[in-house]
């Protein structure tokens, strides 16, 4: 640490590598903060001519936690891209596959990434799955690894693999299910189901109502009053896998409401020399730097997101739990960043009844998969990943081989926002340049709500990559520099 400077060096328990840099001004109180991402991938030019019906195996290799979501929002963009609609069965099986992934993503980050932050013994030893299974117990802890195993398997009974399905096509799916795969489908519906009522009453006992969670999610400081976008259904239900996009601004008011084929019209993006994310923002709106407001295209995703666009949840549980968070506000929308974690909550519970629900409807054993699809186009698909609206866009040529695509990603569509937590929360615990590891921790706390994957956001850069070379000698003297 410099005298004018404190680095969180890498940021811990989120998906992939960053680092945040506070600027202390002459009375030791922070000036300004960023999250820098250092990490490049680069997939979006490595996908240009390959196969259109190959990029949902590639973009599911973006990441490792969230592939399913990469997945089918790939496979969605091929659809719009051949004209073609999946007949019910592919499309029930879809949503089932992918309701298991949201339950076991969101599982994942209410005990392991942000969890511990309210569940364990707050010290940095304890910080972490295995100081919430010491808090909660060991059988607690055993079920809670059973159970997210088990929704790995029904993403491999459906999807072929656990972690990088194979099945999603255009027009459908390559494989269906058995009548006694349908019958283990339904066995772990009911399974992850029970499981959640459980989680559901564990966290109001040991988060919600507690008073740690409670001094954050209800201080003003921390409230952001930015737009909100997600994907609804017919009933404006929040909705996971299909749906209209809706976005609505700071005030609760409709924005717009659009099929999501014109997702990639609404958007426009900045880049910052400091960091490979980019800051996505509203087009009718424009960009006012890392400011909120009405007049700020600055907009958030994912579960506090989702639940301000949408008018309810699709499930009696998630309803029942929805009112409440609704009431506890005093109505919507909610700004409140901390509220992400009771909105993931919520989620969680929704993503388990639909998993019990859709596993009992016979239509998913049928044989019809797959629909004709027509000639090579351009298409975007769009889905609901556990982080919020991701998107796929692709241009194929006449022989079906890519020739653009574009993916924005939820945690760069959080970027600007996320970069305006993390200063309110450096603001709010560092002190006369104080930054013992208690301190830095609550401003590590600042960007967990979002749940950000940073492997995910950083894919392409405009302009290409600008690479610097020193070569020194054996006495560390510097002998030659480079740079492009």
């Amino acid at each position: 640490m410099s005298e004018n400077k404190i680095s969180i060096d890498p940021i811990t328990r989120l998906e992939g590598h960053g680092k945040i840099e506070i600027y202390l001004d002459e009375t030791g109180k922070p000036e300004n903060a960023v999250l820098q991402v250092p990490e490049l991938r680069g997939f979006e030019e490595f996908s240009r001519g390959r196969k259109g019906e190959d990029m949902p195996r590639i973009t599911e290799r973006i990441c490792g936690v969230c592939p399913e979501a990469h997945h089918f929002a790939s496979t969605k963009a091929l659809d719009a891209a051949y004209s073609t609609n999946p007949p019910e069965t592919a499309l029930l099986l879809r949503e089932l596959l992918y309701n298991s992934y949201i339950f076991a993503d969101h599982l994942l980050h209410l005990f392991y990434l942000g969890g511990p932050d309210f569940l364990a013994e707050d010290t940095k030893a304890k910080r972490n799955i295995v100081g919430v299974i010491e808090s909660l117990g060991e059988s607690l802890g055993k079920r809670l690894i059973k159970t997210r195993r088990l929704a790995h398997e029904a993403i491999e009974i459906i999807g072929g693999h656990q972690v990088h399905p194979v099945t999603g096509i255009p027009g459908g799916l390559s494989k269906g299910i058995t009548k006694e795969k349908q019958g283990k489908l339904a066995e772990i519906g009911e399974g992850v189901f029970d499981f959640a009522q459980e989680v559901l009453g564990l966290f109001h006992e040991k988060v919600i109502e507690g008073d740690k969670f409670g001094a954050l999610v209800d201080n003003p400081d921390y409230s952001l009053d930015t737009y909100y976008m997600g994907l609804v259904d017919g009933d404006s239900r929040v909705s996971f896998y299909d749906g209209d996009l809706r976005v609505v601004d700071p005030q609760g008011e409709e924005f717009l409401k659009t099929d999501t084929g014109k997702v990639l019209e609404l958007l426009e993006e900045r880049v910052k020399s400091w960091t490979y994310v980019k800051f996505p923002y509203l087009k009718k709106v424009g960009w006012d730097e890392f400011r909120t407001g009405k007049n700020s295209g600055v907009f958030r995703v994912g579960p506090l997101a989702r639940l301000n666009v949408a008018e309810g949840m699709k499930t009696a549980l998630a309803q029942k739990e929805y009112e409440k968070y609704i009431d506890h506000f005093g109505g919507k929308p909610v700004h409140q960043t901390y509220a992400y974690h009771w909105a993931r909550l919520i989620e969680f519970v929704q993503a388990a009844e639909r998993m019990h629900d859709l596993a009992s409807k016979n239509e998913i054993t049928d044989d019809e998969l797959r629909s004709e699809v027509n000639e090579p186009g351009e298409g975007v698909g769009v889905v609901e990943a556990a982080r919020g609206t991701l998107i796929h866009g692709y241009r194929l040529d006449d022989d079906g081989l890519v020739r653009d695509a574009n993916m924005i990603v939820p945690t760069t569509s959080n970027s600007a926002a996320l970069s305006i937590s993390i200063q309110k929360a450096a603001t709010g615990a560092i002190k006369d340049g104080m930054s013992d590891e208690e301190v830095l921790n609550q401003v590590e706390m600042g960007f967990r709500p979002y749940d950000p994957c940073l492997a995910c956001a950083t894919h392409s850069v405009d302009g290409g990559l600008n690479i610097g070379l020193k070569i020194y000698d054996k006495e560390g003297k510097l002998l030659k520099e480079m740079e492009r």
